[in-house]
């Protein structure tokens, strides 16, 4: 057996056993691909505008209209430095709540189908929508596919590589053709697609990997000298539920004690973070429960999308001054490199043009999937008739 012949089974064989999935996370990453930009638009209609000289309220009071008005306590506040946008409150991957920053009003809630649909299919997309306990099953089958896909992206190449470059034979790799020869068209498709998704599929899989993995997280860092973070367990409950259930269990906390009387002086500490970054875009903290002595804020710069324009700033919550800054500027390669994937992942480094090049990469590989198990089933069918017609009885 030739090694291209050996490539070739390790990649039919590959394909076959992780196709559908691959498919699916395929599908979904294409639905998830502009998921920011949609939420912002459906959320365009959330504006202020206050009457001239109006001062802004203290945020302090804009939690704790926000927490009266939905029961519970939230997990995330974001502020933006666009003056009439709203200041949003998070209760989850699925509810945000706008609350007028001059008049303490509840806009409304942020198209909660939008969010409904995004957080529906990036589940379907990490753990194939797989809820409790049943959800690290769900992933490791996402991470072991995903790791076969990489299998199948480093192989493709191997096989669709011309033994001599030439125009003709560029053209089968390079071109689409038709025909009515199903089987010919199947081939040519996946070969094409393979030819011209390679880098993008590479780069978006490798990336998942990285995330999938703690060993390949760990090698990421390896590779460039620097020590891994400590790893984190990941937590049996999704998002939604972890901040509903944290709500749930504070409630008691927060209206025996008051929520100023945990976050007085959240406003002087907002301020304080935006006097580090001037020309920040948005300004985001989570609440730890129970409250802490020192809280995070997440500055950005830009659109979300871009690690090199993100910050941490950890402030004392009594006294306001700086526990750690953390830049991007400030991290070791190991860490600029596990930042950038994660963005990488989802095309959003790149910007729209990332996010475009991404989705046709996506749609790529549900092609590869669709054309690569029909080559390998009508293999299997003319095999299976040979076969038969092998062990049929002769007449006499």
């Amino acid at each position: 057996m030739t090694l291209r012949r050996f490539l070739f089974w390790v990649h039919l064989t590959a394909g076959c056993v992780a196709g559908l999935v691959i498919l699916v996370m395929s599908v979904t990453g294409i639905l998830l691909a502009y998921r920011r930009q949609i939420i912002r638009w459906g959320d365009r209609r959330f504006q202020t505008q206050p009457a001239a000289g109006a001062q802004r309220l203290r945020l302090e009071d804009l939690l704790a209209a926000a927490q009266e008005a939905q029961g519970r306590p939230p997990f995330n506040i974001t502020v933006r430095a666009d003056s009439v946008a709203p200041v949003a409150f998070d209760f989850g991957r699925e509810r945000t709540v706008f609350v007028n920053p001059y008049t303490g009003k509840i806009l409304g809630e942020g198209s909660p189908g939008l969010r409904r649909f995004f957080s529906t299919v990036e589940d379907v997309h990490r753990w194939l929508g797989v809820g409790g306990e049943g959800r690290s099953s769900g992933r490791a089958v996402t991470g072991a596919c995903n790791l076969t896909f990489l299998i199948l992206v480093t192989t493709g190449p191997f096989l669709w590589w011309p033994k001599q470059w030439n125009w003709d034979n560029l053209k089968k790799i390079t071109l689409f053709r038709g025909g009515a020869w199903v089987r010919a068209r199947d081939w040519n498709w996946h070969n094409v697609l393979g030819f011209w998704c390679v880098l993008p599929l590479f780069l978006i899989v490798i990336t998942g990997v990285i995330m999938s993995y703690a060993w390949a997280n760990n090698l990421l860092y390896g590779m460039t000298g620097n020590a891994p973070p400590p790893q984190s367990q990941p937590a049996a409950q999704s998002l939604p539920e972890r901040s509903r259930n944290s709500g749930q269990r504070s409630i008691g906390e927060h209206a025996a004690h008051g929520v100023e009387s945990h976050y007085d002086g959240l406003e002087r500490l907002f301020v304080r973070a935006g006097q580090q970054v001037p020309d920040f875009t948005t300004i985001s903290l989570r609440l730890p429960n129970p409250p802490a002595n020192a809280l995070t804020f997440s500055i950005d710069r830009g659109n979300g999308g871009r690690p090199d324009l993100r910050s941490q700033l950890t402030l004392d919550r009594a006294t306001g001054e700086i526990v750690r800054w953390e830049a991007f500027s400030s991290y070791n390669s190991g860490r600029r490199l596990r930042a950038w994937a994660r963005f990488t992942h989802t095309g959003e480094a790149g910007g729209l043009l990332g996010q475009t090049i991404a989705v046709m990469a996506s749609a790529g590989a549900a092609l590869l999937v669709v054309t690569g198990l029909s080559l390998g089933v009508r293999r299997f069918l003319a095999w299976k008739g040979r076969r038969v017609k092998v062990l049929a009885p002769t007449g006499s």
